[in-house]
């Protein structure tokens, strides 16, 4: 049986050109990239040119790329990096805009912001996920010191209207962080047509290795660093760089950019006909988020009366992977955040599925997965939970 990957928000398969790329570092170019002998200058020269790459993609300069170890960590540096230094300015308690769908990375770190007396408003976004940016501006104050606002949503993959946002974070004075990670290589970015300050990427989103990112920081952006040590990554990010992932995020960067346009188009396709044919073919299903822009990949379909953790656990068993919501929320009780923020209730946000395309998958796996998934929800709807664990396509 040919197993289907549609879980690519969760994280994509390494491109074999990428790994290429990896091996040489993992091996016999094992130089740290501080050292100035001729065994670190290479390590740098491959750190180098990644930066390089990995900036082409955002329309970034180079020198305004820090490597880091993910999505989670750039987040984190971001936040609490702008936290920090607006810490030390007088009767400054600081405050920070965000939204009620964002990533846990930064909802966590705001709510961990929160116990140090940091204030912290919580927007709401409409039915199809997207934040009013009539919102943000009515949430400024004069203390706020940080808007950070996801471009894509993880689980809807709804595009948020980052422009429009980093107008008012201009004329407010106040930076602008967007977590990217789920746009970048599936939309295009310019961090200048966006207004952003900072943006958050993470390599392995992209066909790239697993424990490496990158934070954006415009010229100029007061960041308190994160982690403390080495002079690494201009004094913005202590440690010895992973040489091997950074190069593997480079060329996966490099590939993204070069394939962008045309992948867009051929995963949206894709898309189209999984989300036409599964809503033919199973009464009652809809697709959550789906009238707002979206990234072409993303799909979130709720099918009323089945449990969704057992419905995936069924199509694995049929050879569909695909999930309940974020990977990063796997095992958790609570119908997913995002879904109760966009006004479903606890039983459609556990009947609802994330199917997240990529390039590997095909016009024939779309054809079986429009036979496989109508029948294992036709044969979960109406079974008790303590049996849909045994339940498989009839």
């Amino acid at each position: 049986m040919r197993r289907i990957y549609f879980d690519h928000n969760a994280t994509t398969p390494v491109d074999p050109a990428v790994l290429a790329e990896m091996l040489p570092y993992l091996s016999a170019e094992y130089g740290n990239a501080s050292s100035v002998h001729s065994f670190g200058q290479s390590a740098r020269g491959a750190v180098e040119r990644a930066r390089e790459s990995v900036a082409a993609l955002i329309g970034a300069r180079p020198a305004e790329i820090v490597f880091t170890s993910g999505g989670t960590e750039s987040d984190n540096a971001a936040i609490c990096g702008v936290a920090g230094a607006a810490a030390g300015r007088p009767s400054q308690r600081g405050h920070i805009i965000t939204t009620a769908i964002e990533h846990a990375a930064v909802l966590h770190t705001c709510q961990a912001l929160e116990r140090r007396n940091v204030e912290v408003s919580y927007l709401p976004v409409s039915r199809d996920g997207v934040v009013d940016p009539d919102a943000v501006r009515r949430a400024l104050r004069p203390e706020t010191v940080l808007i950070s606002i996801m471009h894509a949503n993880n689980e809807l993959g709804t595009l948020q209207p980052i422009a429009e946002i980093g107008r008012i974070a201009a004329e407010a004075g106040v930076t602008f962080h967007t977590d990217a990670v789920q746009s970048a290589g599936k939309v295009a970015l310019d961090v200048a047509q966006l207004g952003v300050h900072l943006l958050s990427l993470s390599a392995h989103k992209l066909c790239g290795p697993k424990g490496v990112g990158a934070l954006f920081v415009r010229k100029g952006v007061r960041l308190e660093p994160l982690m403390h040590g080495g002079h690494s990554e201009r004094d913005r990010r202590a440690g010895t760089e992973n040489v091997p992932g950074i190069a593997g995020f480079g060329k996966a960067a490099e590939l993204a950019r070069a394939h962008l346009a045309e992948e867009g188009v051929r995963l949206g396709g894709l898309r189209h006909r999984l989300e036409q044919g599964l809503l033919e073919r199973i009464p009652g299903a809809r697709v959550n988020g789906r009238g707002a822009p979206r990234t072409p990949n993303t799909c979130n379909m709720l099918f009323p009366g089945v449990e969704s953790e057992s419905l995936v656990i069924a199509l694995d068993l049929q050879g569909v992977a695909c999930s309940a919501g974020a990977a990063c929320s796997s095992g958790a009780t609570d119908p997913s955040h995002v879904l109760a923020a966009i006004g479903l209730s606890s039983a459609e946000a556990r009947a609802s599925v994330r199917l997240s395309l990529g390039y590997t998958n095909t016009d024939e796996e779309i054809a079986r997965a429009l036979e496989v998934i109508p029948a294992v929800v036709a044969a979960h709807r109406g079974v008790p939970p303590g049996r849909r664990e045994q339940v498989a396509a009839p």
